[in-house]
């Protein structure tokens, strides 16, 4: 099966195909982001095709366009779906339950088990590699992603005193990503507590306003 998308031809070749096997309807839209979420987390986003999706999920091919008209989309709502359910690590950033501190070393942890075998890191990271455009949907989501990131830790280092948030903020965030990719070179689930050890130094010495 190609790893490629498919092409916007071949897609409406397809949704004019008869319906497959499986279940559509109700809860359609769901099925295909689980099964995605399956997919992407075992074998990458580009080595997925979408007629894979829709017979993981299992729905037809009408149903899956009818849902998301492209690869993009699916790729951009899949993403949506980890941040909003909390399967990402910069999730713990918006726990009011933890110390603000905590919250911040928490992206140093395991990454959110996501079902697969292999680690496979920040799945913003990763997206926006398989995605290299950078003005193109799935990058751009991404990109906000990251974004999002450093304000989050930039609001908790201005909760915890720190002067010059924003720059420290940067730091912890570098180290949290490329921790996340060495994490999924290396298929070590523990890799970030090397990167947490450097993170606690920076607290511990960042100046306080």
């Amino acid at each position: 099966m190609s790893a490629e998308p498919e092409t916007e031809t071949e897609r409406g070749a397809e949704t004019t195909a008869s319906p497959r096997r499986g279940r559509g309807g109700r809860g359609g839209r769901e099925r295909v982001l689980a099964a995605a979420a399956r997919l992407f987390a075992a074998q990458g986003i580009n080595a997925t095709g979408m007629e894979q999706v829709a017979e993981q999920a299992p729905v037809s091919k009408r149903t899956l366009y009818a849902h998301f008209r492209t690869k993009d989309e699916l790729v951009v709502a899949h993403l949506h779906d980890l941040a909003a359910t909390g399967h990402t690590l910069e999730s713990a950033l918006t726990r009011e339950d933890v110390p603000p501190r905590e919250r911040i070393l928490a992206l140093f942890g395991p990454p959110p088990a996501t079902g697969a075998a292999p680690v496979r890191g920040c799945p913003f990271i990763d997206a926006a590699a398989e995605f290299p455009d950078p003005d193109g949907a799935v990058h751009s989501y991404a990109r906000e992603q990251k974004l999002l990131m450093a304000r989050l830790v930039t609001e908790l280092l201005t909760e915890l005193g720190c002067r010059e948030p924003d720059a420290l903020a940067e730091q912890l965030v570098t180290l949290a990503d490329g921790a996340a990719s060495r994490a999924m070179v290396l298929d070590d689930p523990d890799y970030g507590r090397h990167a947490r050890a450097a993170a606690e130094v920076l607290l511990d010495h960042a100046p306080r306003a």
